[in-house]
């Protein structure tokens, strides 16, 4: 168990904006940042960071809270798996409780297999770096490759020995558990007669190089092995397989490395193989990932879009395998986002070219030869269609139909303009071709079966559950006005009978000012009128509140914030960051003026109102009880009579305190 100490220095230290900044691009907006939602797909940013509150607020998919929550949402860390994160990151030390042997139990099995592939990440490294196989084979290949130790020590690079169990044997020894080797794929497991346990293990990567594959946050999900024996029955290259913790087409190969370089630059680089990645990076080119020689996929351009809109595919002089890959370009462009193309010599990689040149020479060369995907299709299609007028409108139809992958309609004409010119053809025949591509797809997608959605029924208001909807509109303002207002002293009026009589069935009223703290008066009246919450998350909240009053008579917001019970702090926070979502969507820009912060003279008729409107819902409910209650017994219902007379006279006054028409 981490020490309270550890977790309040943690949030003490940790800046959500900083750890956020690593996963989302976050550009300025006033006092707050803003970027692309990391958990739903859009184009316009609904995603808010406040580092005056230290909390941050997607308006998108509902989710919000402080730093500990995003990782949690982000990375799906435990609570204390993310906070051991954050106390790594800023050099905090863990102090913590021995764990008993149930706690132990209780880890889940996605966290064991975490574990499993840590150690097995630091198993093959320290193989790599203090076997004899380990340094002669492994060691000796990436030498060859031009790795220096620093590379290698960065990219945990490793080797797996050639033999059929070492590893799987090993870490039994260490205590691990087969269920957990196995599901992560580092062994494979046979059943085997002739064995004491009926079972018999294999290491799934013998006599490979080994590459830890990382999540963005750095967690070992799998690893890639390149075998270094001359075997036509093995492939050259062997990933983890699919499991609960590693699924490839959601992962891009150091993106945990990359991703501060990206943001930076506001460009990604993407190439096909590990090396690719390992050799830029030590060449000074940090901003690349790779998709580890699988097609991309759209989660894997997602995962770069929620850093830069901006792609550069770098590829190889082999002209077979553009085309191949030239099919990531109109995925790319779907997304929204901006694609480039380098070409290297041919018979060259990023890897082999970036060993041949200085780093600045090898910079220069990215940028110079860095063209639109327009000019790259041309290039590489256009010498074997040049003389051939059918080829040729293959070409063009080629790329209208990528232009037409692009959802941004200036971007559009841009490039119809583009290839306009490159192509030497008529805008307008251009644009029909365009106009004819978007047709065909809405005939197809009208064509399509359509998958039937429930219809959403028809709600039937019925006084009860309008009432029970209003309630939990009032609690929720409640907690609003003590969230932002709860520690603030207001001159609160106070309503008492007079002395004479007038023209009412009761007694005329008269105003009695006092200063009090706004919680103190909410608490009192709701402890009055014994009003109880019907939200679950509001009544847990109120109850939090209500127990730092006592105990500290202050409400600490951070406290909520930080807390442990995610639905909570998600509430709290999307609470206090209401009035970001004004700022988000510019409503000022569109004539519509929000609220803005409570004067004390609002303060007070926002208190005093929510009040009266939780006495008028509770009131209603007594007429509504007594209304129909029919007793054989003259006074028993000439008791209850009165009693209903009474509290219609009572909803009278609240409804002119409210300046609402009695109905």
């Amino acid at each position: 168990m981490i020490s309270r100490s550890t977790i309040d220095k943690v949030f003490e230290t940790a800046r959500v904006e900083e750890v956020i900044g690593e996963f989302v691009q976050l550009k300025k907006s006033g006092s707050n940042y803003k970027g692309l939602s990391p958990f739903s797909e859009e184009r316009s940013p609904s995603f808010m960071v406040s580092p005056v509150k230290q909390i941050w607020k997607d308006f998108s998919s509902g989710k919000g809270g402080n730093v500990v929550t995003f990782l949690m949402e982000q990375e799906h860390y435990s609570y204390p798996e993310a906070i051991r994160f954050l106390a790594k990151k800023y050099n905090i030390e863990i102090e913590e409780t021995e764990q008993s042997n149930e706690q132990k139990h209780q880890a889940d099995e996605r966290e064991s297999m975490f574990i499993v592939s840590e150690y097995a990440r630091d198993y093959f490294h320290e193989t790599l770096l203090k076997t004899d196989q380990g340094k002669a084979i492994g060691l000796s290949y990436f030498k060859e490759r031009g790795f220096t130790d620093e590379t290698i020590q960065k990219f945990q690079l490793g080797y797996s020995l050639n033999e059929w169990d070492a590893f799987s044997s090993e870490a039994l020894n260490k205590g691990y558990n087969l269920k957990y080797l196995e599901s992560t794929g580092l062994t494979i497991v046979k059943d085997d007669l002739l064995s004491s346990t009926g079972t018999k293990q294999f290491d799934r990567f013998k006599g490979r190089v080994m590459f830890p594959i990382h999540s963005m946050s750095g967690r070992v999900l799998g690893f890639g092995g390149r075998i270094l024996v001359n075997d036509k029955k093995a492939a050259k290259y062997l990933n983890s397989p699919e499991s609960e913790i590693y699924h490839k087409g959601n992962v891009l190969y150091g993106i945990y490395y990359a991703k501060q370089s990206i943001a930076k630059d506001d460009n990604c680089f993407l190439v096909e193989g590990y090396t690719d990645v390992i050799s830029l990076n030590q060449a000074g080119i940090e901003n690349v990932v790779s998709s580890s020689g699988t097609a991309l996929s759209e989660n894997q351009i997602r995962l770069i879009n929620r850093l830069t809109k901006n792609i550069t595919i770098l590829f190889d002089g082999d002209a077979a395998g553009m085309r191949a890959s030239i099919r990531g370009i109109d995925l790319i462009l779907e997304q929204g986002l901006n694609v480039k193309v380098v070409m290297f010599p041919d018979g060259d990689d990023p890897d082999s070219f970036s060993k041949k040149i200085t780093s600045q020479e090898l910079k220069e060369y990215l940028k110079q030869n860095s063209k639109d995907f327009i000019n790259f299709k041309v290039a590489l299609l256009m010498e074997e269609a040049q003389h051939d007028p059918v080829k040729k409108a293959g070409l063009i139809r080629d790329i209208v139909v990528s232009i037409s992958k692009i959802p941004d309609r200036i971007q559009r004409e841009v490039y119809i303009q583009e290839c306009s010119r490159i192509m030497d053809i008529s805008e307008n025949v251009l644009f029909n071709e365009l106009a004819q591509i978007d047709k065909k797809e809405q005939r197809e997608a009208s064509s399509r079966p359509v998958q039937e959605r429930p219809s959403e029924p028809v709600l039937q208001i019925t006084p009860q559950y309008e009432q029970i909807n209003m309630l939990q509109i009032f609690e929720r303002e409640i907690l609003r006005i003590l969230l932002l207002y709860g520690n603030k002293e207001v001159e609160f009026v106070d309503f008492v009978a007079g002395e004479e009589p007038d023209d009412h069935d009761f007694q005329p009223i008269k105003k009695v000012k006092f200063n009090n703290v706004v919680s103190k008066e909410i608490y009192l009246n709701l402890q009055d009128d014994e009003v109880e919450f019907t939200n679950k998350v509001f009544k847990n909240i109120y109850y939090e509140i209500i127990h730092q009053l006592n105990q500290e008579e202050i409400i600490s917001v951070d406290k909520l914030v930080n807390h442990e019970n995610s639905e909570v702090a998600n509430l709290v926070t999307t609470i206090l960051m209401d009035d970001e979502k004004h700022v988000l969507y510019d409503w000022k820009r569109k004539n519509i003026f929000p609220k803005t912060k409570e004067s004390e003279s609002v303060l007070l008729k926002d208190v005093q109102d929510v009040i009266y409107n939780l006495r008028r819902i509770l009131i209603q409910e007594k007429i509504n009880s007594l209304s129909f209650i029919t007793y054989e017994n003259e006074d028993k219902r000439q008791q209850e009579f009165e009693s209903l007379i009474n509290y219609n006279n009572l909803r009278k006054l609240l409804f002119e305190r409210l300046n609402r028409v009695v109905v």
